[in-house]
């Protein structure tokens, strides 16, 4: 069983996905479309309006960091794609120096001695 959260993001991207061409539906791999079927909330009523963005329907985050890998992965042009992978990375390597800065090995036992 998947939590409530992505269950309902899943029904969310269900619905958002009957909105985009059929050339770009057809590029998600099936198995994928299964995955967010199986797993939805079936009780969660979203209503998608194509008028409207995102955030002025209140779009979980989850939900909106799915549309954004599946644009990634499957409808992003090679360009997009390496653009959008380098700054995923370096919003890891920022993170990893914050959690350096914070947490770092020489500085925990100072306090000690």
């Amino acid at each position: 069983m998947v939590n409530k959260e992505y269950a309902n993001a899943y029904s969310e991207v269900l619905e958002i996905l009957k909105y985009i061409p059929k050339s770009d539906y057809d590029k998600i791999p099936p198995n994928i479309i299964e995955l967010f079927t199986i797993n939805k909330n079936e009780e969660y009523v979203f209503n998608y309006d194509v008028n409207k963005t995102l955030d002025e329907q209140n779009v979980s985050k989850k939900a909106k960091i799915i549309i954004a890998i599946l644009f990634r992965d499957y409808w992003a042009t090679e360009y997009q794609k390496e653009r959008i992978l380098a700054k995923e990375k370096y919003d890891i390597e920022q993170m990893e120096k914050r959690k350096r800065e914070l947490y770092n090995p020489d500085d925990l036992f100072k306090k000690q001695k």
